[in-house]
């Protein structure tokens, strides 16, 4: 209640990539004080009292995740640990640095709960994501935390060098990750969903999980995400490619280019409806061993409850999270675990 009427009133007034920063900066801040966090995770984090075991090797103490692109860093983890997700996947982390797309490139439509980015990418790198995970496991809280790393191909990379930019981001980041995502399906990186094409994707993965297992000496989960817009012949494609390659799942799905806001990706409710479709095609595909990582308009335990029957191991949220504050997603994983 208190936070609908923070949102209505003073967030919806301010610059969406503004709020962001600031919000993503109270949060870290909090998670840095030993009292107050104690007493944040204690209340709005609050665990349920099951943890869930998943296909990814380790159990998390919750269904529900946050997804790629709020913390694109890996610098607020511990933050969003402390609000209740069950874990993180940072990112999109690329092998160089860069700016993004230029500013507004972030948009709200309250009406449909739903956002518009066209970022692109906008992270400080591999190296100084790598450091912040270092530092992080190095903690026996850190440790705690089950912790994905989301990869996308940088934009100086030309496309038909994409393979070994990949592979250097899961050499420095494998290390200290859970499991790594692939992002071939950002719309706001020129050419980057043209690597979903099976002939494309297949090298990619190869070599990212190659040099990941080799980078952290052990077998590290190697996902791949996909695009809503993607058809139905496309995702069983990919799902055989998964199946053949013997990757550890698919994370379903980006946003999508399919609405009327102009450029960028769209997230959000409109894309729950095709999201649940997704799911429910790839477990179909991929059979009952991969893990499936279900995201899009997931906003209420009913839409979360939606995307597990259709098969899911895991799901994710990020625009909900905007929109409900961060009370959110505890009450949620708790709700879901009842």
């Amino acid at each position: 209640m208190l936070y609908g009427l923070l949102f209505r009133t003073v967030l919806v007034r301010t610059d969406p990539e503004r709020a962001h920063e600031l919000a993503l900066g109270l949060i870290r801040g909090v998670a840095a004080t030993p009292g107050l966090s104690h007493a944040v995770r204690a209340t709005l984090g609050r665990r349920p009292r099951r943890r869930v075991h998943t296909p990814l090797g380790r159990p998390v103490p919750g269904v529900l995740g946050l997804a790629a692109g709020m913390d694109k860093n890996a610098a607020t983890v511990l933050g969003m640990d402390m609000l209740g997700f069950g874990h993180v996947e940072v990112g999109t982390v690329t092998a160089h640095p860069q700016p993004g797309n230029d500013r507004p490139r972030l948009w709200r439509h309250p009406q449909e709960h739903a956002l518009v980015n066209r970022m692109g990418f906008n992270n400080e790198g591999a190296h100084a994501a790598a450091e912040r995970l270092r530092r992080l496991r190095s903690t026996r809280r850190g440790r705690g935390v089950v912790v994905g790393v989301n990869i996308g191909k940088s934009r100086v990379t030309p496309v038909e060098d994409a393979v070994e930019d990949y592979a250097t981001s899961a050499r420095l980041l494998a290390r200290w990750a859970d499991y790594l995502t692939v992002n071939v399906s950002s719309p706001n990186t020129p050419g980057l969903r043209d690597l979903q094409a099976v002939d494309a994707l297949r090298p990619i993965l190869e070599a990212v999980q190659r040099e990941a297992d080799a980078a952290a000496d052990r077998g590290v989960p190697v996902l791949v995400k996909v695009a809503p817009d993607l058809s139905d012949d496309d995702v069983a494609a990919v799902a055989d490619l998964v199946n053949a390659t013997g990757l550890a799942g698919v994370v379903a799905t980006n946003t999508t280019i399919a609405h009327e806001h102009g450029p960028g990706g769209l997230s959000g409710r409109p894309l729950h409806t095709r999201a649940v479709q997704v799911v429910r095609l790839l477990r179909e595909r991929l059979g009952p061993d991969a893990v499936v990582i279900g995201v899009g308009g997931i906003e209420d335990a009913a839409g979360a409850r939606r995307m597990l029957a259709a098969g899911a191991d895991l799901l994710q949220a990020y625009t909900a999270f905007v929109y409900n504050g961060p009370a959110w997603p505890g009450a949620l994983n708790r709700e879901l675990a009842r």
